[in-house]
């Protein structure tokens, strides 16, 4: 039997964790990711103006916080209208919110995540008045690294894109982030309006996913489960 390994994840996103833990071995039998809070580590920051760079400084952060292998994930929603934004900024794009009394992270998370939708409603609405079919293009884009110690040499890089357009109006309850604003052709739906198991075949995060497991076959020689 092959060994499990462990991997860390640097993010302290939960929906992260379960769509990262399926694409890579819904079994968890060969790979189980790691949460940050489970380790008692806090989420690296995200200093730079790019995914890559992002990406890249939180698996290195997370390695050397955890002395675990590391796989971060940067990812974010590109307008063509408003020249790739919000971009990193897609967490926040309506300025940080402060939690509430007794709120945890997750109702935080929903908060923000409602507040950064009217948000970019409201800039594209004052970019495109009206509004054209053009300037609704969107994709989700997914940059994901992995390092073995956080000096490793030779990281790993793997990114994905998904192609959609803007509703007007958000339109499902699943997923989290923009997913209920993003029409995506290939679901015929909205991201939210899509089930785990289709979000999990379609996504920029499942194509990033494919060509990182086919690195650490490769390059790390991790045998994991097809």
């Amino acid at each position: 039997m092959s060994e499990r390994r462990r991997l860390v994840l640097a993010s302290h996103n939960a929906g992260k964790l379960r769509e990262l833990q399926a694409l890579f071995d819904p079994s968890g039998s060969a790979l189980q990711l790691v949460s940050l809070p489970d380790l008692g580590a806090v989420e690296p920051e995200e200093p730079h103006r790019t995914f890559l760079e992002n990406a890249l400084h939180k698996a290195r952060a997370a390695a050397a916080l955890t002395g675990l292998p590391a796989l971060a994930d940067d990812s974010g929603l590109a307008v063509a209208a408003l020249g790739g934004l919000p971009g990193v900024d897609s967490a926040t794009f309506a300025g940080a919110i402060a939690a509430r009394p007794g709120e945890d992270r997750e109702g935080l998370r929903r908060r923000q995540d409602a507040a950064n939708i009217e948000a970019l409603l409201r800039e594209l609405h004052t970019v495109a008045r009206p509004p054209r079919a053009d300037d609704r293009r969107a994709r989700f884009v997914c940059t994901l690294v992995a390092v073995r110690h956080p000096q490793d040499p030779e990281p790993l890089v793997a990114q994905g894109r998904w192609e959609g357009r803007l509703l007007e109006v958000p339109q499902g309850r699943g997923g989290f982030g923009y997913d209920p604003l993003l029409w995506v052709d290939d679901g015929a739906a909205t991201v939210a309006e899509l089930s785990a198991e289709q979000k999990n075949r379609l996504s920029h995060r499942a194509r990033a996913a494919a060509v990182m497991r086919t690195q650490m076959r490769e390059a790390w020689g991790w045998n994991l489960v097809d």
